[in-house]
């Protein structure tokens, strides 16, 4: 019998709980050598969350092979070892005393704020700490049955400045803009290349430090050349015009009917992205599980084998990870209700990336799924002459987002597919505080 959507949704979190999320649970069942395919996804179901396993039923191939070791950068390790005796929460979860660095490098499971705690060393991991430049990335959607794309987004760029936590770029460890204005950063996604329809598009987002003060995000159009602000709720919203299915939070839609489909919203960028203040979190345990951190492919390799949904064949290995819980904080100065009220993170414990989340819909369903393909470098391509690392990186290369109740998915992939030239930008100084400005968005879509 055929599973419906709701019924392989139970099974999964059925059997997620009862296998337990316990502290060193894993599984013997895989190993280094295996190839994963969706006839033997049975071997990974308490290995992977619970939306995961259904992108690996689906088709994603998985490639185990060894656990390795993510060193931190060293000026990174200096500031944790400098900075992170001084750092403390406020009974409310607020950051205090941080400069650089890991905030939190011991974590106390009895600890009633661990998983706060776990939050802010993912906010502050060491992956990008100063500025960020992506050049030239896409986000690729499918529908299920079609190798045809619904919709490929070029971007220009993805990318921030951070004036909180510096290690290598001076200013540091802290620009002053976060003591002047109370701006922790400035980031932004620019200008859309492709589709030609609205060429010059983008997003800009500026992060505050100030208590109550939420993010500012404004939209540009080419169409109308406005700019638009934009309130704290849409930016769980879909990047374009997102096409939800029926466990989708609108819900009753048919995936691949809107113009500009994309299932990724900006909240979800590197796997999460929103103000870490805003929601209150629950540490559900931590468990070895699979996850993907040191990609062969760069670019990756759309997935043939579940129509281009997902990114496979790649390197899976056993990590150990905290399983951390998300729910929106009542934000009754905001008004309106977010699409996405919670969400649970896989979290490395060794490189405080997420690996992984499940993000559930206010009718508490299980709805999409994100997973998210890292790799170990001192460059982000074979041929890089500017972007070489004097140490190796952890950075992204791909993060599938897939709607579970349509199967409609979106990939974003950094490089994109047909990629040759350098994309990843890291902590090398090539952007500041007046890249990300609305001033210079409305510039660059001229």
């Amino acid at each position: 019998m055929k599973m419906t959507y709701n019924r392989i949704v139970t099974v999964l979190l059925l059997a997620f709980a009862l296998c337990g999320i316990e502290a060193g649970a894993g599984n013997a069942g895989v190993k280094p050598g295996d190839v994963i395919t969706a006839r033997d996804a049975w071997k990974v179901v308490d290995l992977v969350s619970p939306g995961n396993w259904y992108l690996v039923r689906q088709g994603m191939v998985m490639k185990i092979v060894p656990t390795g070791n993510l060193e931190w950068p060293p000026p990174y390790r200096i500031a944790t070892e400098k900075y992170s005796s001084q750092v403390s929460l406020s009974p409310k979860g607020a950051i205090k005393s941080y400069r650089a660095g890991l905030p939190f490098p011991v974590i106390d499971f009895n600890d009633p704020q661990a998983a706060t705690k776990i939050m802010w060393n993912f906010e502050f991991r060491p992956l990008y700490t100063d500025d960020l430049d992506v050049r030239n990335f896409e986000m690729v959607s499918h529908r299920p049955g079609s190798k045809t794309a619904v919709e490929d987004f070029v971007i220009g760029h993805l990318g921030f400045y951070k004036n909180v936590g510096r290690v290598e770029v001076p200013p540091v460890p802290l620009n002053s803009d976060v003591y002047e204005i109370g701006t922790a950063y400035r980031g932004g996604i620019f200008p859309i290349l492709d589709p030609p329809e609205i060429r010059g598009a983008g997003l800009i987002r500026q992060g505050s430090v100030l208590p109550g003060v939420e993010d500012a995000a404004w939209e540009y159009s080419p169409r109308t050349r406005r700019l638009r602000r934009l309130p704290a709720t849409e930016l769980a919203d879909a990047f374009g015009v997102p096409t939800y299915g029926s466990s989708g939070p609108k819900g009753g839609g048919a995936a691949g009917v809107s113009t500009f489909a994309s299932t990724i919203d900006p909240d979800s960028t590197f796997g999460f992205a929103a103000k870490a203040n805003d929601y209150n979190y629950r540490l559900l345990g931590e468990k070895n599980m699979l996850a993907s951190v040191e990609a062969q492919n760069i670019p990756a390799i759309p997935c043939a084998n579940d129509g281009d949904r997902s990114v496979c064949p790649e390197n899976w290995e056993m990590r150990h990870l905290y399983v951390i819980e998300a729910t929106v904080k009542p934000r009754s100065m905001l008004g309106g209700q977010v699409d996405i009220p919670k969400r649970i993170f896989y979290i490395d414990s060794e490189g405080w990336f997420i690996t992984a989340a499940d993000l559930f819909n206010p009718r508490g369903e299980l709805w999409k799924t994100i997973a998210t393909f890292n790799a170990y470098r001192d460059r982000a391509a074979p041929g890089a002459r500017v972007a070489i690392w004097p140490f190796k990186r952890m950075f992204q290369t791909a993060m599938v987002d897939e709607d579970l109740s349509s199967g409609f998915s979106t990939t974003a992939f950094t490089p994109r597919t047909d990629s040759k030239s350098e994309c990843w930008y890291i902590n090398n100084g090539v952007v500041d505080n007046a890249f990300f400005t609305t001033a210079n968005m409305v510039q660059m879509a001229r």
